[in-house]
């Protein structure tokens, strides 16, 4: 009788395994910047759909950095990963403002993750960072699916963006090269997919050379993705938690029937009612909630870009002053009252700002040379360094910078030059007498300005301008 029953239930695995029809459905976001706000009505999608279908749900980076209430919290960067416990996900990479507080701090934080974070591309020998592990495989329903992480490294000096002192000792081999290492994966599994965190672009390149992958999920670029490339499917499901990634995945079997990514809006879903206590209990923070000032209009990054600009010009009483495109985070002012909470999530950086004396020429180079960025794409032929003095970047046929015009300046003069941290360390071509890291934060140079010139009144159309030359 046990032989029998041993035999028979040996018979139903096998036939789960290798002949049966099954679905199985990866849920997957990426670039949450702690939006949590969003968290509510993710919950009570996670919780639906798992509720119909074996479920993997799996983020490709970046969680925190953009929502001062989360940054600034009690235990600082903790409430995501407390919200992302309480719906079950499975699995994480790494993106690049993981490391923003630095490595101790990671080390520390992915400890309390009950999920599984793997990066394959990063290479690290410190007590405080633990090795994170390459890959993970799940069984759902029999079906074994395969993830691999990688964060990218394309950004700066070998290492994701950031600070280069957040990433001291640490090696990040090219991700691009480091999936196609883990091809031999696609033998052990049913499914494989990549969660990437290196930019959608750089995923379409490694398809198009590499079709071990049945997934790629991207990150990194805040796009919407969902097409094929080689075979392979892509998908991006945005910025913020306003989305969610859907992958269905029909097997007959081991193998794949079908394999459908689309991405869903969270706007038709009800809010989780005890995750909005957690969010309402988060934002109860009266010292981030507290108005400073107010704006005579919403500002979009370009009219924040001029506020910036503006106030650090008028704090150390330079001629001009820059800023960087990446380091707004806000695509427009929430409101027209400005609360501390607003400021330190339209800069979550801590970045402070640096005075230097510069010629027109320098600024020029320095202006042409991101422009032109081979590097860094995602950060180039666009305007990226904001100023508070008028430019115009003139471009040949072929889209390239070949000159950047300064209609208030007088190409004589040397001028006094105030600009961020980020853009002094890690632009090229930057070229200066008399640099002072003056060791302010732009957070408190934006919060003392509006105090004292409040309601603030800025332009959203811009004064730096891309033409073609003649």
């Amino acid at each position: 009788m046990i032989i029998a029953a041993a035999v028979m239930a040996a018979a139903y695995m096998a036939w789960v395994r290798y002949v049966s029809e099954r679905s199985i459905v990866i849920i997957s976001t990426t670039d949450m910047h702690a939006k949590v706000e969003n968290f509510p009505r993710l919950a009570t999608a996670i919780a639906r759909c798992r509720d119909t279908v074996p479920a993997i749900v799996a983020d490709a980076g970046d969680r925190w950095t953009g929502n001062a209430y989360v940054d600034m919290a009690r235990e600082p960067r903790r409430p995501v990963i407390d919200m992302m416990n309480a719906m079950g996900y499975d699995v994480a990479t790494l993106g690049n403002h993981e490391f923003d507080d630095g490595q101790a701090f990671l080390g520390h934080i992915n400890s309390l993750c009950r999920f599984d974070i793997i990066c394959a591309n990063v290479v690290s020998d410190t007590i405080t960072f633990p090795q994170p592990a390459p890959y993970r495989i799940f069984c759902r329903r029999g079906v074994k699916v395969g993830f691999v992480g990688v964060v990218t490294n394309y950004d700066h000096n070998n290492h994701p963006a950031g600070k280069d002192e957040s990433f001291e000792g640490l090696v990040f081999p090219d991700p691009q090269r480091t999936a196609a290492e883990y091809a031999w994966l696609k033998d052990r599994c049913d499914v494989l997919v990549l969660l990437s965190h290196m930019g959608d672009d750089m995923d379409r390149e490694l398809a198009s050379k590499c079709s071990a992958y049945d997934l790629i999920l991207c990150g990194h670029t805040h796009n919407l993705v969902d097409t094929v490339v080689n075979g392979t499917a892509l998908g991006q499901s945005g910025y913020g938690a306003k989305n969610i990634g859907v992958t269905h995945i029909r097997m007959k079997g081991t193998k794949i029937v079908s394999l459908d990514y689309r991405i869903v809006p969270l706007d038709g879903y009800e809010p989780d009612p005890h995750m909005a206590q957690l969010v309402d209990e988060l934002y109860d923070n009266e010292a981030l909630s507290r108005p400073v000032g107010e704006s005579s209009r919403i500002l979009t990054r370009v009219g924040l870009a001029a506020w910036e600009t503006d106030a650090m010009r008028r704090r150390f009483d330079a001629d001009v002053a820059f800023y960087h495109y990446g380091g707004i985070r806000f695509d427009s002012l929430p409101g027209l009252p400005i609360n501390t909470g607003m400021i330190y999530g339209m800069e979550p950086f801590s970045s402070t700002l640096y005075t230097m004396r510069m010629t027109p020429a320098q600024m020029r180079r320095m202006i042409i040379s991101k422009y032109n960025d081979t590097a860094n794409p995602k950060e180039s032929h666009r305007i990226d360094l904001f100023s508070s003095t008028p430019y115009t970047i003139r471009v040949d046929g072929r889209g390239e910078a070949v000159d950047v015009v300064f209609p208030e300046l007088d190409e004589a003069d040397t001028c006094r030059v105030v600009m961020g941290d980020y853009i002094y360390k890690n632009y090229r071509d930057i070229e200066a007498s008399d640099v002072v890291p003056e060791g302010v934060l732009l957070t408190d140079v934006l919060i003392n300005h509006l105090r004292e010139n409040s309601p603030i009144d800025y332009s959203n159309d811009g004064i730096q301008h891309i033409e073609r030359a003649e």
